[in-house]
């Protein structure tokens, strides 16, 4: 075993942390877009994660898989002076709830502040086993 296999996965951790809070603020950014370059609303944004391991290594950490659309439906608002309403006055809205947008958003600054205090706590520990040899 590797004496830096755990500051891999702490860093690992930290990419993938930062792809879920790019994929979310992308999220908000985009909560009100009901026409994008295809001509159809924006759909949430999620980021996909798998476990790296390794038969040699074990444990590498996380991974992302890929930011994947979400299957949820969009919503449909009754908005008949908005540009995009269809014939009846309703509009196509994007898929995203701020306020799970913002929790989830919490979630993943948590958790990457975990991996922040982890890799520390090890740097820690390496300079503490350097100061035994003096």
């Amino acid at each position: 075993m590797n004496a830096f296999n755990g500051m891999r996965i702490s860093a690992s951790g930290l990419s993938a942390e930062r792809l879920r809070m790019d994929t979310i603020v992308s999220n908000i950014t985009n909560a009100n877009t009901t026409r994008g370059k295809d001509g159809k609303p924006y759909v949430r944004k999620i980021a996909v994660f798998q476990e790296n391991l390794s038969k040699e290594m074990g444990m590498k950490g996380v991974k992302a898989v890929e930011v994947a659309e979400d299957k949820s439906p969009l919503r449909r608002v009754y908005n008949p002076m908005h540009p995009d309403a269809d014939t009846e006055g309703f509009v196509m809205m994007p898929n995203v709830n701020i306020l799970n947008e913002m929790a989830d958003m919490i979630a993943a600054s948590r958790a990457y502040e975990a991996n922040v205090d982890t890799l520390n706590s090890q740097k820690s520990m390496f300079a503490k086993a350097l100061e035994i040899g003096r």
